[in-house]
């Protein structure tokens, strides 16, 4: 059984070593088809148009896209993933320094969503077709249909424009280095409460609506029927019984959302001006520093990769019946 895990586990990640070379591929070319020319922005009228073939040259824009991309390869296995025209660093150091504000920012966001829709789904299956169940029905298909963009603004309009309760951007205060410590904690997270609620209300909808259907499901069963029966009380078959069954299906949606979240994210740093990912990818297209959106693009689908990986693990880990779908 073991052997076969590791050969599963090897195909999956050679089949996502392709899926990352062919989106690295496709953005590759996909920048360099854009309008503009990285090297104009260093340029002034005033400058000899000599120039303007020197810095293209030192970026090695002189060249066809098929040679470019062919450079870039070479590079790419080595592990040089080039520098950035803007930042003067390479690409690698730039992406390290705003990725650990992602991967935070996305865990603390998952990390809210498992807890809040499994607290909802218990509190809906209690009583299926109560009133706290049809709210919560009816307002999760609401915010699931709510583009998160729209939740943000709406949310800085309320909160912040008209009753002045959160801050509208950034992570911190001017001033927060001279606040006394639990001072600086609370305005870190009066700065995170808005960007953490816009991306995590729509995973709560999807995770509420999944589990308050599957528990539903499992409560149906004959065996739980047959636990009540032999005397076990609810608590009992909630934790032991319930919960392990909701738990293996839960993981193959919680690995996709974790993925989508990545991506969520870089939409809600922008809008809230987080030191995220999002904010440097945006930076990078503008700026046509084409490195650095190779870099960003290579990060991103690297962590939405790797997220349904560990998912897929920890579900054959659970029940090893299931390493037939990680074949597959």
């Amino acid at each position: 059984m073991n052997k076969i895990i590791s050969g599963a586990v090897i195909k999956r990640i050679l089949s996502s070593i392709v899926v990352l070379f062919l989106v690295v591929t496709f953005v590759f070319f996909l920048v360099r088809l854009a309008p503009g020319n990285p090297a104009q922005k260093f340029l002034s009228p005033d400058f000899n148009p000599k120039l303007a073939e020197q810095i293209s040259k030192s970026f090695n824009l002189d060249k066809s896209a098929f040679e470019q991309y062919i450079a870039f390869l070479k590079n790419l296995f080595t592990g040089d993933f080039g520098s950035s025209y803007t930042y003067r660093s390479p690409v690698f150091s730039v992406v390290y320094e705003y990725l650990s504000f992602t991967i935070l920012f996305t865990f603390l966001a998952f990390i809210v969503q498992t807890s809040i829709s499994f607290w909802l789904a218990i509190r809906s299956v209690k009583k299926i077709n109560g009133l706290f169940d049809r709210v919560a029905d009816k307002f999760s298909l609401v915010i699931y249909a709510t583009p998160s963009f729209v939740i943000g603004l709406f949310l800085i309009l309320i909160f912040s424009v008209q009753l002045d309760l959160f801050p509208t951007s950034g992570i911190k205060s001017l001033d927060n280095s001279e606040l006394p410590f639990f001072s600086r904690i609370l305005d870190y997270l009066s700065h995170l409460i808005l960007p953490l609620v816009t991306l995590s209300v729509g995973g709560i909808a999807v995770f509420y609506r999944y589990l308050r259907d599957n528990m539903n499901d499992i409560y149906n069963h004959n065996f739980v029927m047959n636990l009540r029966s032999m005397g076990y009380d609810e608590k009992t078959i909630l934790r032991k019984h319930i919960f392990p069954n909701t738990l293996g299906p839960f993981l193959s949606i919680a690995g996709i959302e974790l993925g989508i979240l990545f991506g969520g994210a870089l939409i809600t740093e922008v809008i809230f001006g987080l030191p995220g990912m999002g904010r440097l990818t945006i930076s990078a297209i503008f700026e046509r520093d084409y490195p650095l959106v190779i870099g960003c693009t290579i990060a991103a689908a690297s962590l939405m990769i790797i997220s349904n990986l560990i998912a897929d693990l920890i579900k054959i880990k659970i029940d090893k019946r299931l390493v037939k779908d990680l074949l597959q």
